[in-house]
């Protein structure tokens, strides 16, 4: 009996785990828009080292200090938008451009 609960309890942890993420991401707002995430994640910049200071603290455990990082959800969501309708926009003229390179190609390899 136990050897088939156990893979029902991995599979339903697995699962409650996953989904209590993705509510905790929709209750905080990341789920939103741009500007909306980078609130989120200034307000989880200012929150987690304190919170991690005093685990580090109760434990007795030392941490090295973690790496300065700036990044701009937003910013990063602009630029990829902006590429792929770039890259969107010339896709019909590259096509037809790489359709007759391929057929300039047959060409001469059938001479």
């Amino acid at each position: 009996m136990a050897p088939r609960i156990f893979p029902l309890v991995k599979v339903l942890t697995k699962v409650g785990v996953a989904g209590g993420a993705v509510y905790v991401a929709y209750d905080q707002g990341l789920l939103g828009n741009g500007e909306k995430g980078s609130e989120v994640l200034s307000k989880a910049k200012a929150a987690i080292p304190p919170a991690v200071d005093e685990w580090m603290k109760y434990f007795g455990w030392e941490l090295p200090a973690p790496p300065k990082i700036e990044f701009s959800p937003s910013q990063a969501w602009n630029s990829g938008v902006q590429t792929t309708m770039s890259a969107l926009s010339v896709a019909p003229s590259r096509a037809q451009e790489y359709t007759q390179r391929g057929w300039q190609y047959v060409r001469d390899l059938t001479k």
